[in-house]
């Protein structure tokens, strides 16, 4: 077994999280990477097992969202001289996509995948917990302020 630990970690797999059209998605090309195939190679594998990514696993970009991810995306700017447009992997399509190549290095580093996607939704989690206590303090705020001023008044 391939060991990866020392190079790749989670906090490197999670800045290759995109959102695009609402979900947090992996381009083929830094799965590819990650799990050490050529994307053409990764894109082949996937069209053999079309049947086991439905579209709620994998969708492909449209050309506006290739130019957007390639604007935002420094690594990703030699997809802006493909002709072909890059797919995104949902979570689930990513741990397909380790399945059907099935290589070593791309069974580990699945895992990575995985707990990088959990991560962030831990993390979202996270944040939305200390944005609503933020609303509620920020509300106590405004109350405590606008009765001080009611009773500056007086």
């Amino acid at each position: 077994m391939i060991k990866t630990d020392a190079l790749i970690s989670v906090s490197r797999i999670e800045p290759r999280i995109l959102v695009i059209r609402g979900q947090k998605v992996m381009i083929d090309a830094d799965l590819a990477e990650l799990y050490g195939v050529p994307t053409k190679a990764l894109n082949q594998a996937v069209k053999r097992n079309s049947e086991r990514f439905p579209s709620d696993f994998m969708f492909q970009l449209t050309i506006e969202e290739k130019l957007e991810v390639v604007t935002n995306c420094d690594h990703l700017v030699k997809l802006k001289f493909s002709k072909s447009l890059p797919f995104a992997f949902t979570e689930h399509g990513a741990i397909q996509a380790s399945n059907v190549l099935a290589s070593a290095q791309a069974v580990e580093m699945g895992v990575y995948v995985v707990r990088a996607f959990v991560r962030l939704r831990e993390v979202l989690a996270s944040n939305r917990e200390l944005a609503l206590r933020l609303d509620d303090l920020e509300e106590k705020t405004e109350a405590l302020a606008f009765q001080h001023d009611t009773f500056a008044r007086l």
